[in-house]
């Protein structure tokens, strides 16, 4: 059984254009942006209130565009997107996006990189897209300096974001001056691209943790964006308009560099009109103040904040949150208890959460104002259909029972990058045509409306998310297995107050190093100093490191991670821990 949109879902009001960049969809009236001259300025810096009109972003985006095509020896027209692929490793920045369709301007690709990698994450991610430059920012140029030597891009080709309170550093071309050496710089030539190419061609290489290895490269085309961009604005306007909003002022403090973030807030807020207040990274108090400073109205966060804000009521009286109309989750599941514990706090708020993945180019579902059910994830968008497939393969057709969740869109992407095996296990066909597995094992209910809710049951791809971020635990075990006090191992996701799960490693030690007279507590402080030093912090053992005598394993030789999760949960229910 094939599940579709509620009915009071609008239809697209035309088909996603595939044949211009997502630059030009998100800058020309002719394709459906809210018009220019009613929109608010796109980004604003939550901390200085630095900002820029429309024009003056758009204006931007050109000049970088011509001074990055000058540095590089590009032209638009002239060789593959391939050879023009460009890494931004950089907090929020109001240029952000800027910089993004700068490279698309420019007939290149982009790849945004996790801020939290370390340079041995960033390194890999440089040299398997194939970037020839990288735009980062002052506070992670180190790290961003090492990759960069590493796969031999050279200094004159690392290019600095700017940052609020953070100097320039010598001897580095800013984006201010790139704009500078822009505008006395002629025009480029317009793109020329062939009827379709908007559907073929990548425009970001976004990293999804998967389930083993390193992170592999998603490549999502101008299409995708421009898809769910256009899906999303879509569905808010049946709410918008019972509510008498043209435009609103939107949280820009997820990470621009997740898929989140880059579609829902960057291209999907701006393209309506509204206005981003760009946080470089979550502190507390900036949050609250930036909120109360510019009235925010539609808060998009992950569960952990949700969780902070709970957890520190008494400095949340200290501002006026009264702006806010919308708090929106994602990344991970937000329980309903949690939800309803902040409905106490702001009756007047509307709390929903949304579903997706960075290979479906994001939001597959999500909740609308006026029909929100907690703890679901609320209903498709317009031009998504799905399936619920059982483990033997079978379509389920019942309300509420669990199976893994297809996906038909147009954002769906177009596989990963130079991995066939993936993409294959990834995207599959029938005669329907080409779904997406999402390895997201789900419920469909239907709220008191009497509408179709996707409810996310559990992650058979079996993900730690921390924070909003997701860790793959293979690629942990991968480099646990290096150390020479580890002989064989297995990760699983455990409980955490401040990040939602952490990672904890279970782990069998050699017969030689049980006899070398180390501890169990200095063994472990070893194998987590180990990761600490290797991986982002996100990824660190923050819940610990158990010694076992082996790591249960399926005839077949895959970790059986339910046994230890069982194991996990019986000795915290003995210590009245949380579960």
């Amino acid at each position: 059984m094939v599940f579709y949109p509620p009915p009071w879902v609008p239809k697209l009001p035309f088909d996603p254009p595939d044949s211009i960049t997502v630059g030009e969809f998100m800058q020309n009236e002719l394709y459906g942006r809210h018009p220019l001259a009613r929109s608010r300025n796109p980004f604003t810096c939550g901390l200085s209130g630095k900002t820029y009109t429309v024009t003056e972003s758009h204006k931007r985006t050109d000049y970088i565009a011509r001074a990055l095509g000058k540095i590089m020896g590009w032209e638009p027209n002239v060789d593959l997107p391939w050879d023009k692929v460009v890494a931004v490793f950089s907090f929020n920045t109001i240029d952000y996006l800027s910089v993004l369709h700068s490279i698309h301007r420019l007939n290149g690709i982009a790849t945004p990189a996790n801020v939290a990698y370390s340079a041995s994450e960033l390194e890999h991610q440089l040299r398997s897209s194939g970037a020839k430059a990288l735009f980062t920012c002052v506070p992670v140029l180190e790290t961003a300096l090492k990759a960069a030597e590493a796969v031999g891009i050279p200094k004159d080709k690392v290019f600095i974001l700017d940052l609020h309170n953070h100097a320039p550093k010598p001897g580095f071309k800013t984006v201010d001056d790139l704009v500078e050496l822009g505008r006395s710089l002629p025009d480029l030539e317009p793109l020329r691209w062939s009827k379709g190419q908007g559907a073929r061609q990548v425009a970001f290489l976004c990293y999804s943790s998967g389930t083993s290895g390193l992170p592999k490269a998603v490549m999502i085309s101008h299409q995708n964006v421009i898809a769910n961009t256009l899906q999303y604005r879509v569905f808010e306007s049946v709410a918008r308009k019972q509510n008498g909003i043209e435009t609103q002022v939107v949280m820009g403090l997820l990470p621009f560099s997740h898929i989140y973030g880059l579609v829902v807030v960057a291209h999907s807020a701006t393209w309506g009109g509204d206005e981003v207040i760009v946080l470089p990274k979550f502190e507390f108090t900036d949050y609250l103040q930036a909120i109360e400073r510019f009235k925010v109205n539609h808060v998009p966060v992950v569960p952990p904040i949700v969780v902070r804000m709970l957890s520190g009521k008494d400095i949340l009286k200290r501002y006026d949150l009264s702006s806010i109309r919308v708090l929106f989750t994602g990344a991970a599941p937000l329980g309903r208890e949690t939800a309803v514990e902040l409905l106490k706090l702001y009756p007047k708020w509307k709390i929903g959460q949304g579903y997706g993945m960075t290979e479906s180019s994001t939001v597959v579902c999500t909740t609308s104002e006026h029909d929100i059910c907690p703890g679901t994830s609320g209903s498709l968008l317009p031009g998504t259909r799905v399936k619920v497939v059982d483990p033997d393969g079978k379509e389920i057709t019942e309300y509420g029972k669990p199976g893994e969740l297809f996906v038909q869109s147009p954002s769906v992407t177009l596989g990963y990058l130079n991995n066939e095996k993936a993409t294959a296990e990834a995207f599959v066909w029938d005669e329907d045509g080409r779904w997406l597995r999402t390895g997201d094992e789900v419920i469909v209910t239907k709220s008191d409306n009497g509408y179709e809710h996707i409810t996310i049951v559990d992650r058979l791809k079996e993900l730690i998310k921390v924070k909003g971020h997701q860790v793959a635990p293979a690629e942990l075990e991968a480099h646990l297995l290096t150390h020479p006090s580890v002989d064989d191992c297995a990760v699983i996701a455990v409980p955490d107050d401040r990040d939602g799960e952490v990672p904890k490693a279970f782990v069998v030690t050699p017969a030689s190093v049980a006899a070398s007279g180390k501890t169990d507590a200095e063994i472990a402080a070893d194998i987590i100093r180990h990761v600490q030093e290797h991986k982002a912090h996100y990824k660190w053992l923050k819940g610990g490191v158990e010694f076992v005598d082996v790591i249960p394993k399926s005839p077949s030789g895959k970790i059986l991670r339910r046994l230890l999760r069982d194991r996990e949960r019986e000795a915290r229910k003995k210590k009245g821990a949380k579960l």
